[in-house]
């Protein structure tokens, strides 16, 4: 089954638990991306949001830190107890290190931008509990699917089989049932959506679609 992370980025945040509570029974995960304004131009959610989103679920929390600086922030989100914390390659000096910090209380992510080659990864998937491949350019919400990420989810896949068969790959950015039995196909294992499953008609039917790949 394929887990599904909807983004809170692309909800109603003016009635942000009831966009959970419609949701968090058909979903594995609820992705919040926490942007700082630095590494990525916009400006999202810091520790109050995402302790009020662990307030009203059980849903784990896949939190994906697009920040300069991840490790000021990893102690206060696993002291909330979230399911995985993401960061990312371009800006982590040390991810061996940043890795094993993040594997004390969650599961421990790299994210990488779309211009990042799998072939840069090699030396810390062992170490990985997942890769989160950007197929937009981080920072905003909507942006449509950047078709090369089949390509580069399949050659992580063959990288992954060898060195971390239980990597997990997720994939956010354009993600909609439309591209989601591709990206499954070529090694994705967890898609992260937003307007595909908030602005649906049927949010619930979009997450049980693409569980079912």
């Amino acid at each position: 089954m394929t887990k599904v992370s909807p983004s809170i980025l692309a909800a109603d945040l003016s009635n942000l638990e009831r966009e959970i509570r419609r949701i968090e029974d058909h979903v594995d995960y609820i992705h919040l991306d926490v942007m700082d304004g630095h590494f990525v131009p916009n400006l999202t959610f810091g520790f109050p949001i995402v302790e009020a989103v662990k307030r009203v679920t059980n849903v784990p929390l896949d939190v994906h830190l697009m920040v300069t600086n991840p490790m000021d922030l990893v102690d206060g989100f696993l002291d909330m107890g979230v399911g995985v914390i993401a960061v990312h390659y371009e800006v982590c000096t040390n991810l061996y290190m940043a890795l094993s910090k993040i594997k004390r209380g969650a599961k421990a992510f790299v994210a990488v931008n779309p211009q990042t080659p799998v072939v840069l990864l090699e030396d810390i998937i062992p170490y990985a509990d997942g890769v989160l491949i950007m197929s937009v350019n981080p920072g905003f919400s909507g942006q449509r699917f950047i078709e090369r990420t089949l390509e580069k989810v399949r050659r992580l896949r063959a990288v992954a089989n060898e060195l971390n068969p239980n990597l997990e790959i997720a994939v956010d950015g354009g993600v909609n049932p439309d591209n989601a039995g591709a990206l499954v196909e070529n090694g994705a294992s967890m898609l992260v959506m937003g307007s595909a499953v908030f602005k649906a008609p049927d949010p619930i039917s979009v997450c049980e679609e693409v569980r079912a790949l």
